[in-house]
């Protein structure tokens, strides 16, 4: 009887212990947060430059980064030998390094050698330049307004937006991330808040008709219609859990991130319901864009129910703003930032490179002794055992 009930009692125990676990963020459970950086098209100078980006990478070794997001896709370009995109004629060139090397090629192999992940980043999405050679020779790619618009305006300027319901998007879209993966030893592709749709959009002919035709009612007027709304996030939702099988099937281990914005400006600007994407285990990390000029907002965001359910299902950061080239942030407020985010448990990016210490208000050491800080020891997401070699 004795026997009986120890045996109980250490089930019980056994069970509460696992059940807890599993309830702790993936970071307390062993795994390395992410400690990440942006390097977009403004880097290309330094990504350019053999000398440079090997400087570069020493310094974010020295201070314990762990993963890179580079830009692939931006501006109606990609930034690699691309057939899909030469086949669209999208790609009049390839922008190569000042020395002759493949850009994407020489980052991820001097990365790996610092055990640096290097995971793609299609920043642009489904947003396209209105000049773009894809956007002026598939307007029929393009969605709409309910006035016929097909452009808004955005950080990135004036652009207008792919459907993401078109198959012909999608699998253009699909395709150039298989290019990826399969031209180099990459660890896995990003998409971010540009993986979306903006709500005014979706009034486009293929859309319309899609739309009656499932649902034998006629378009919504009002593009914040909540059955509409819902309607066309579930179609991104499944276009997106499509494109992670798509890859999945050939590269099983490559990591699918994916950096949305904050609620509820994801789901009632973009549609991009994210909490859902992580539900239904579409994504592997989630680095959501937590970019706020002041520490009260900040912290506020980190206490969402969605992001921390999402902390307790996969790798999960937020996304802290380093600056911009027309407007910096002191270090203080990163470095507050950073603190925040890390004693909530969650891991940290930061937007963008430049930055980070090269072109900021206060000198540079003392912008890499306060990383250095937050970032005290080594902690790589995966150790590559190769030695660096010089080009």
């Amino acid at each position: 009887m004795v026997r009986r009930r120890y045996r109980l009692w250490l089930f019980l125990c056994l069970l509460c212990l696992g059940l807890c676990w599993r309830l702790l963020p993936l970071q307390a459970q062993g795994m390395a947060p992410i400690r990440g950086v942006w390097l977009t098209a403004n880097d290309m100078p330094m990504l350019r430059d053999r000398p440079r980006l090997e400087a570069a990478l020493n310094d974010l070794q020295r201070l314990n980064f762990n993963t890179l997001y580079p830009v692939v896709w931006n501006s109606g370009y990609v930034s690699f030998p691309s057939a899909t995109a030469t086949h669209l004629g999208i790609q009049p060139f390839v922008l190569q390094g000042v020395q002759g090397y493949d850009i994407l090629r020489e980052l991820t192999e001097q990365a790996h050698c610092r055990n640096l992940l290097v995971i793609p980043w299609f920043e642009f999405g489904f947003m396209v330049p209105e000049t773009s050679e894809l956007a002026i020779a598939h307007p029929d790619w393009l969605t709409q307004g309910v006035n016929g618009e097909t452009t808004r305006l955005t950080a990135a300027g004036e652009v207008a937006w792919l459907n993401p319901l078109h198959p012909e998007v999608q699998s253009f879209l699909t395709n150039i991330v298989l290019e990826v993966l399969r031209q180099y030893p990459v660890d896995g592709i990003q998409f971010d808040d540009h993986l979306s749709l903006p709500t005014e959009f979706g009034y486009d002919a293929y859309t319309r008709r899609l739309y009656e035709q499932e649902t034998k009612k006629p378009v919504p007027a009002n593009p914040r219609d909540e059955a509409w709304m819902r309607w066309r996030a579930d179609k991104l939702t499944a276009f997106v859990k499509s494109l992670r099988q798509r890859v999945k099937q050939e590269f099983p281990y490559a990591i699918f991130s994916v950096s949305p914005t904050t609620l509820p400006t994801a789901y009632q600007s973009f549609l991009q319901d994210w909490p859902q994407w992580v539900a239904q285990g579409i994504p592997d990390e989630v680095v959501v864009q937590v970019y706020r000029y002041n520490l009260p907002s900040f912290v506020q965001q980190l206490a969402q129910p969605e992001l921390l359910q999402a902390q307790a299902k996969i790798p999960t950061a937020v996304g802290v703003l380093t600056g911009l080239r027309t407007n910096p942030v002191p270090i203080q407020l990163v470095d507050a930032k950073v603190e925040a985010a890390q004693q909530s448990g969650f891991g940290v990016s930061f937007f963008f490179y430049e930055t980070l210490w090269e072109r900021t208000p206060e000198p540079r050491d003392l912008r890499q002794n306060a990383f250095l800080f937050h970032f005290r020891h080594p902690m790589p997401r995966r150790t590559f055992g190769q030695a660096c070699t010089r080009g």
